[in-house]
């Protein structure tokens, strides 16, 4: 379900908030980078809404940029750019949807990852209505609009020609949906030290740790991994492959 890793180049990440990476694919892309894979991220909102504190919010945008930026450096990741929505209030507009748009034509990734669009009923924080709508707007920008010439002309009248994304990885949404498992293994505390630097979110960072550690245990039972592994679980869509007939 996945191109194998040496035809991995470039991976473009997004997500609504910062810190929703690092709890949903930090182990994976860790993975990447320590393999040689340029990985980069785009964060849709500034966290605004974000934190625990009424004497922080003046500077609570620029805290979380921050600290999205030190836990992707943790993990590989150099190249960070925020969108700049409201926290709270994604939606897919087209607005989004062209600077999505615009982000993938200008890395060209060998694979998207996204949010999922659809809900998690048994974990509803999981679906946060951003998580949701990021994964929606992420979705049509894939298909079609990124390889449609036509689409935002302007794009490409900037230089940013139209590109087929081969695949498109979700994480975040219902577990039936989930049909590859990244063993991570040995990235469990280098993506727990990425989710640490988040601390404006965290009021009780050891249970944080204890729930994540177990998460990926219990992903890696799920995926079918031996015992004492630990995997982060993604749903998988081959968007432009050997099998794809351009329109279908």
């Amino acid at each position: 379900m996945e191109p194998e890793r040496n035809t991995i180049r470039r991976v473009l990440c997004f997500a609504a908030h910062p810190d929703d990476l690092d709890f949903g694919a930090a182990g994976t892309v860790a993975a990447w980078t320590t393999a040689g894979i340029q990985v980069s991220y785009c964060i849709l909102t500034d966290g605004d809404a974000g934190g625990f504190s009424e004497e922080h919010r003046n500077t609570i945008v620029e805290t979380r940029h921050e600290e999205q930026r030190r836990a992707a450096r943790l993990v590989g990741v150099e190249d960070v750019s925020f969108l700049g929505e409201r926290d709270g209030y994604l939606s897919p507009t087209e607005a989004v949807i062209r600077g999505i748009v615009a982000r993938i034509r200008e890395v060209r990734p060998d694979i998207v990852v996204s949010s999922h669009p659809e809900r998690n009923w048994d974990r509803l924080q999981k679906s946060h209505p951003d998580h949701l709508a990021c994964g929606e707007a992420v979705t049509r920008a894939v298909y079609p609009a990124v390889e449609n010439p036509f689409a935002f002309p302007e794009l490409a009248a900037a230089g940013l020609e139209a590109y087929r994304v081969p695949w498109l990885w979700f994480y975040g949404g219902p577990e039936e949906k989930e049909n590859h498992f990244v063993d991570v293994t040995g990235f469990e505390d280098v993506k727990l030290q990425a989710i640490r630097t988040h601390i404006s979110q965290h009021p009780d960072v050891e249970k944080m740790d204890a729930a994540v550690r177990s998460m990926l245990l219990g992903n890696a039972v799920r995926g079918g991994l031996p015992g004492g592994r630990s995997a982060e679980g993604f749903h998988v869509v081959g968007v432009n492959t050997e099998q794809t007939i351009a329109g279908f």
